[in-house]
Parts: C-alpha cells; structure tokens; sequence
C-alpha cells in the first residue's frame, strides 16, 4: 500500500504541500481496511515524504532542497570584498529570499568539552566562548551552527555579541580577520544520523528523519585553529554541492 501512495506522490498526482486525502477515502479507493492506510501513510512519514499538520492532515512534503555550497560560500569575494556571509550565500544560490535576522543567536563563556579541548590542544575544561546560532528559512528552522573560540582572540568583538544576524558586515571571518587572524583553509567533516529528541523539537522535524552533522575547522596561513564548528542539519533541506579541481 505504502508503494502505491509512494508512487502517486512522485508522479505528481499529490503535489508539494498538498493534503491527502482523508485516510477513510483512501481506504475506499483501494479496497483495504484503515490499518492498512494508517501503516502505509506511517512508512511514507518515515521516509520524510509526508508529514502530519494538526488540523490540516497528512501533507506531502516540499522536496526541493536549498543548496548548502561548497567552498564558494566561504569565497572571500563574497566576505572580504562583500557582506555575504555564508548562510545568506546558500540562500542566493538557491534563489530564495533571506533577511540577516533569519539567523538567530546566544553567546556564553563555557568549559571546553574533550573535542573542542582537542583541537585547540587546551585542558579539558579550559573556557571558550561559544556561539551558538539557529538559522531559519520562511520562519522553519533549518540547521543549528555552534562555533568555538579562544577568549583571547574574540573578547570585546561582534562574535561575541548575541545580537540576531551575522557578527557585522562580512559575518564571522571578517572579525577574524580584522583581529589579526584571517582564515585561510578550512576542514569539513560530514556525517549522517538520527536526531536527539533536542534536535528533532528545535529543528521542527518529521518522525524518521534522520540530520546531517558538519564539523568545521577554520585556520589562519600559518596552521593556527580560530574556529572550531559544529552544526546539524535537517537532511531533507539541503543538497550539498561541491565543485573542486581534480588534485594531481
């Protein structure tokens, strides 16, 4: 049954956003009991095709992605020489509109965690300030993007500032940059999993879908960590683009 439904909905008989149709006349147009419906509409949730709206129904899900971009979107054309910050450079690729408060944010002074410890070579427990940012797109939460810094390199500047939007014109890196410290080359590390029940409330996700976790590190020429990153984001709203120039 699921595979009937499952067909209906990628051949465009069920668009995007549409409801469908009550379980009772589903059950009537294909001869099977309300069981049958009920755990054929649940594996299509799972699969993050469908998702229940209280006092609308069961609707097909958006599926086109936004573009997550690859190296272009720390371009330093677009920070350096711009005020594009990252997550806005994601939203213009994929011709969607933005506004720099669709990027929210809290800052605190915190114990390092064994990983952050790590790659900042610190003491466990040594403090840090953490920025912890979530990013919406149409008032729907996205991903969430907790950065780590070093006191001595960020005290006193805009990372620090809890204000809603990017840390000042050019976001995060130009602050780097104007503190001494301009990023140079990054690492990006991307793996799959299922969310906690934290994650899946803040991030307003459908049972079964699973998050995408990035980790980031930023460093200067000269090798120097200034930032250590991790984010989560809802799997189902983003493709991830990469262009590279093959290596030797």
């Amino acid at each position: 049954m699921a595979a009937n439904l499952r067909e209906a909905i990628n051949q465009g008989e069920y668009l995007p956003g549409a409801t469908l149709p009550k379980q009772e006349e589903l059950a009537e147009r294909y001869g099977v009991n309300i069981k049958t419906i009920r755990q054929a509409v649940g594996q299509l949730e799972s699969e993050g095709l469908v998702t229940p709206i209280r006092r609308r129904g069961t609707v097909v899900r958006e599926r086109p992605p936004m573009r997550r971009m690859g190296t272009e979107r720390y371009s330093k054309k677009k920070w350096k020489y711009g005020d594009t910050v990252a997550f806005i450079a994601d939203r213009e690729a994929s011709g969607r509109p933005w506004q720099r408060t669709d990027q929210t944010q809290t800052v605190r002074l915190m114990e390092a965690d064994p990983e952050i410890a790590e790659a900042y070579g610190l003491q466990p427990g040594s403090l840090v300030y953490e920025r912890a940012r979530t990013v919406k797109d149409a008032g729907r939460p996205t991903h969430t993007l907790n950065s780590y810094y070093l006191p001595e390199i960020v005290e006193g500047t805009p990372l620090v500032d809890p204000t809603p939007g990017p840390a000042g014109p050019g976001g995060g890196l130009a602050v780097l940059t104007l503190q001494g410290y301009e990023p140079d080359h990054m690492s990006e590390t991307i793996f799959a999993r299922m969310p906690t029940p934290e994650e899946a409330e803040t991030l307003e996700l459908p049972s079964g879908e699973p998050v995408m976790i990035l980790t980031r590190r930023t460093y200067t020429a000269n090798d120097v960590l200034i930032e250590f990153a991790r984010g989560v984001h809802a799997a189902s709203r983003f493709s991830w683009t990469y262009d590279f120039k093959l290596p030797e």
